[in-house]
């Protein structure tokens, strides 16, 4: 064989790695596509639209438009949490796009679980935008550690100064949840002294690396937090009626997201229900608790999920347009 026909069978086969290569992205992009459209149709599918309709036009004005507001500002500061991952990690996307990714991936996180919406939307996204995959991963931790960092320790406060009591089919008693409280706020004040005077910054979890923040940028990172999730109750005790005493509220809230936790249901479909009912009915009719919380998740859940899905469909076209220039 010459030289010449050497170089020709060497491109051929490049080339045809390079068709194999493309049309295998095709199809994955294809079959991600598909599976995200599958979890849209199953997840509106679960959802009584009838009940979340009438839920709504019983809400009066009054506290729709400060749930509203109470939610809007939630999902802004939520999406402030990877930008300590762009600080930690020095990583150049701007502001705006970083801002748009977590917006986008928090409200597939409610709707369809962490593992879809926190994760894989992440990586696809910062992958669409030319960030790596350690690095998304380290942005991915930070903002996952930003969000629960402050719900150890207003959990934490909660269940052991004042825990509610828990449903009856819960392994966990009164004392149980007091027990979990005081560790969940230990872990926090943990987390904290590490990053004041650990000497080593950066920790391997699972093969990733962790890298500490400073203490200034941890107590941001729990202020931040715990601002968010008192949005999130406010908005609930807003569509309450307010006729809950406002740390009740929080702390059934927690004790919510504790049980969707555990239970694994994408969205806590049930769960959320199911802990307000079964903690708050002696405080409120069943009827109103319900109701409150349907419009919760039709402020909260549907609407962000909505916009984020639009979000997301214009991030993938400019993608694919910015591809094939």
């Amino acid at each position: 064989m010459t030289v010449h026909q050497h170089a020709q069978a060497t491109g051929g086969r490049a080339e045809n790695r390079r068709t194999w290569w493309t049309w295998t992205k095709r199809l994955l992009t294809l079959a991600f596509f598909a599976a995200v459209a599958y979890l849209l149709f199953t997840q509106a599918r679960t959802i009584e639209w009838d009940e979340v309709m009438t839920a709504i036009r019983r809400r009066p004005a009054s506290d729709m438009l400060p749930a509203l507001a109470f939610a809007a500002a939630s999902y802004l500061l939520y999406s402030c949490f990877d930008l300590f991952g762009r600080h930690i990690t020095g990583h150049r996307l701007s502001v705006p796009k970083v801002m748009t990714v977590n917006f986008v991936s928090y409200a597939f996180n409610l709707n369809m679980g962490a593992l879809v919406g926190g994760v894989a939307f992440r990586y696809r996204l910062y992958s669409r935008f030319g960030l790596d995959t350690a690095t998304t991963t380290r942005v991915v931790a930070m903002s996952m550690l930003t969000n629960w960092l402050g719900y150890l320790v207003l959990a934490g406060l909660a269940f052991w100064w004042a825990p509610p009591s828990p449903p009856p089919e819960w392994k966990l008693d009164m004392a149980g949840l007091q027990i979990l409280g005081a560790a969940l706020f230990a872990a926090a004040i943990a987390y904290l002294l590490l990053c004041a005077f650990s000497r080593r910054r950066v920790w391997t979890v699972r093969g990733h690396e962790i890298e500490l923040p400073s203490l200034r940028l941890a107590l941001l990172q729990l202020a931040m937090s715990c601002a968010n999730w008192l949005l999130i109750a406010a908005a609930v005790h807003i569509l309450l009626g307010q006729k809950i005493d406002f740390p009740t509220v929080l702390g059934v809230l927690l004790v919510a997201a504790v049980a969707g936790v555990i239970t694994h249901v994408p969205a806590g479909l049930g769960v959320l229900e199911t802990v307000f009912v079964v903690l708050l009915s002696h405080q409120l009719p069943r009827s109103e608790l319900l109701a409150g919380l349907l419009a919760y998740r039709a402020i909260y859940y549907l609407l962000p999920l909505a916009i984020a899905t639009v979000v997301y469909l214009v991030l993938e076209v400019r993608a694919r347009k910015k591809q094939n220039r």
